[in-house]
């Protein structure tokens, strides 16, 4: 017998001391590389440097658990309880996770869970998330005569929608950065099995910057087109450039002076649905429809994002749009009249669509429905966003912004972020920069260089070598050799 199959023999037998009975190794070992899809993408670190495993046999049904007490999630484990809605008393599978040589065995799939909630695949399970065939009615009924409503009637109608929004626990208000909690615990989980103490990867933005941000502006009317100029203005005047999301079909006319005025002077242009009627995604032939009208007025406007009228969003049907990129999702959308949220502050793919996040709250629902004319929720969703690195994306429009207090609030933001701009290292950017910027991030590698590591790919000069360091039972980032900590939230 050689060596090498001694060792082998050896190593399959010690394996076999922490696996349990039911797990077939050749099955964990597929399933293991899939396991870290979701972490790989995010974090771009060498592949093969963590390993993952599934701890036995994932059950059929999914359901409601914690990965740590404060991480919500929705799927298939392989140990505990599932529980069929977030409110329930939920199992904790975090101390489930054990480890045996180099990898780590987990009771749950990283890339699963991850993307039941970038995807929403749980909002279904969601109390008040089905829509009766009253509710559709009333919508419908809602959207035929919104045009002929005042601000105030539509107002009382969305607050009564809202009713109980600050009760809801799931997804976590102001900011739920769910997504990034989870990686982080099975990065550090994965760290332990390996014995490593840190862990490369490609930082989240170029040139160093902690956060990026990006703000957009959706125009939905007449009277927002005409204040566009005005607008332009005020964002100029803090050094800010911002993209405009245009109805194709909308109650204002579209002409290419107008498109030209906005491209002219350094802003980016968006399409935003077709019409804004609120029924994109009521029937899938009919969304089929309407998406070749918009893929069509996408190429006319040479727009590469897009974003749906009132957040209303089906990403399974995102296959339908050829754009690079939307900005349909929010993190966590208690306020809006789609409930649910991706629970991450980070880009993501879906598909070959990449999604931008909206993880602030817009103009209109703080203005109109929480009564707020202050910074104090967008300082703080700022904070928390910082806190992990995050897209910090504003969405203001136009027509609410014509008036006067609303104006000056907005003008109060721009001059927070760029205060803050100078005091930590922010990216601001357009959202196109932000998508071509991911895009390249994606095929960068890292690579051992001598004993040093290095990236390689597309805009690798602009990119930052980091690492993930294990601190007691959480992680703090470390970027490059000049040791810039930026210490982490416990796991």
């Amino acid at each position: 017998m050689t060596d090498a199959v001694a060792i082998l023999r050896d190593n399959m037998a010690v394996r076999a001391l922490y696996l349990p009975d039911e797990i077939n190794p050749r099955e964990s070992m597929s399933t293991g590389g899939r396991m870290l899809t979701a972490l790989q993408t995010a974090y771009c670190f060498p592949e093969g440097i963590i390993q993952l495993e599934p701890a036995g046999h994932f059950s059929p049904d999914s359901g409601f658990f914690r990965f740590g007490h404060d991480a919500t999630c929705y799927g298939r484990t392989t140990a505990g309880r599932r529980a069929s809605k977030p409110g329930m008393q939920l199992d904790v599978l975090l101390p489930q996770v054990r480890s045996s040589e180099s990898s780590a065995f987990l009771p749950v799939d990283p890339t699963e869970i991850i993307d039941n909630l970038r995807l929403e695949r749980y909002a279904s399970h969601l109390s008040r998330r089905g829509l009766s065939s009253a509710t559709r009615i009333l919508r419908e009924l809602y959207y035929v005569v919104r045009p002929w409503m005042g601000l105030d009637i539509r107002k009382r109608i969305q607050r009564a929608h809202i009713y109980g929004w600050e009760k809801i626990a799931f997804p976590s208000w102001p900011v739920d950065t769910t997504v990034e909690r989870i990686g982080e615990r099975v990065i550090l989980s994965a760290m332990r099995a390996a014995k490593v103490d840190r862990v490369p990867f490609v930082w989240f933005w170029p040139e160093g910057a902690r956060s990026a941000v990006i703000t957009t502006h959706d125009v939905e009317a007449r009277l927002g087109r005409d204040f566009c100029g005005e607008l332009m203005t005020i964002d100029d005047s803090f050094g800010i450039k911002a993209s405009f999301q245009i109805v194709p079909e909308g109650s204002y006319g579209v002409t290419d002076s107008f498109l030209y005025s906005l491209r002219d002077r350094g802003f980016e242009i968006n399409v935003q649905d077709l019409n804004h009627d609120g029924r994109l995604f009521n029937d899938l032939k009919e969304f089929r429809r309407r998406a070749a009208k918009i893929n069509q007025y996408g190429r006319d406007y040479d727009a590469k994002g897009f974003r749906s009228a009132v957040l209303y969003r089906n990403q399974d049907w995102y296959d339908e749009l050829q754009f690079s990129y939307d900005m349909s999702v929010p993190s966590v959308a208690h306020l809006d009249p789609q409930r649910g949220g991706c629970c991450t502050v980070m880009p993501y793919f879906i598909g070959n669509i990449l999604e931008l996040p909206l993880t602030t709250t817009q103009d209109y629902m703080l203005f109109h429905l929480l009564g707020d004319y202050s910074l104090e929720l967008w300082k703080a969703q700022v904070k928390l966003i910082l806190e992990r690195n995050g897209l910090i994306s504003f969405l203001s429009h136009p027509d609410y912004l014509k008036e006067k207090r609303a104006r000056s609030v907005y003008i109060d933001l721009l001059r927070f972020l760029s205060d803050l701009g100078t005091t930590e290292s922010l990216w601001f950017a357009l959202p196109g920069e932000v998508d071509q910027w991911w895009r390249s991030r994606s095929q960068m590698r890292v690579v051992k260089h001598g004993s040093h590591w290095r990236i390689t790919g597309p805009e690798a000069e602009r990119a930052v070598l980091a690492f993930a360091k294990a601190s007691g039972d959480h992680l703090e980032y470390e970027i490059d050799s000049k040791v810039a900590r930026l210490n982490r939230e416990g796991a």
